[in-house]
């Protein structure tokens, strides 16, 4: 879908340009959004390595494990059926401290092995298990601490402050997880009716 929509505006780019009689506007911008782009790529991606290698130490090291049991009184109310030592539930507390450091590209990889690990540990096979959906809903909703990559997004565009935005993040992440939150509970309950 988004490559339809992709292609119609580069399209009709190329059509408005023709008709307007700027044609080399079109392709100089062209050309200097492609450059901005893979700049933007670099810096991203330098933030996802280091984050991700961050996380794959903290692994190695039991380090999850200890943050596991940190999060535990929160997280076994949360993810009722779950071992509380489980692999599901390092996974799971690993994402979430990574979505709490705004680390949302880092967490995906995070996520996935949350997902896995909670199919084999409730043996579900091909359905989304209560527990999935939550985990799910919160890791899109992502409660976040230090907006890290919208952080170093503002730092690429030459803001003098990127962290002046923790005030907005913190009240629009807390009111998406509160609000995702509610309702995961609330269709859980009527999906059991």
């Amino acid at each position: 879908m988004m490559s339809w929509i992709f292609t119609g505006m580069i399209a009709l780019s190329i059509v408005f340009g023709v008709i307007n009689g700027r044609m080399e506007q079109v392709s100089t911008a062209a050309i200097g959004e492609c450059r901005k782009a893979i700049d933007l790529i670099l810096q991203i991606g330098g933030s996802m390595c280091l984050w991700a290698g961050v996380m794959k130490i903290a692994e190695s090291c039991h380090l999850t494990h200890k943050i596991s049991r940190l999060f535990s009184p929160i997280t076994c109310r949360i993810f009722k059926g779950l071992a509380p030592k489980g692999e599901a539930m390092g996974a799971i507390t690993m994402n979430l401290a990574a979505n709490l450091l705004g680390l949302g590209n880092a967490a995906t990889p995070l996520g996935i092995s949350a997902i896995q690990a909670m199919e084999k540990e409730e043996r579900t096979h091909r359905t989304a298990s209560n527990n999935m959906v939550l985990f799910v809903v919160l890791n899109t909703a992502s409660l976040q601490l230090i907006p890290t990559t919208t952080a170093m997004l503002r730092l690429g565009a030459g803001s003098q402050a990127p962290m002046e935005i923790l005030p907005a993040v913190w009240i629009a992440s807390a009111v998406s997880v509160a609000s995702g939150f509610c309702m995961a509970k609330l269709l859980e309950k009527v999906w059991r009716r």
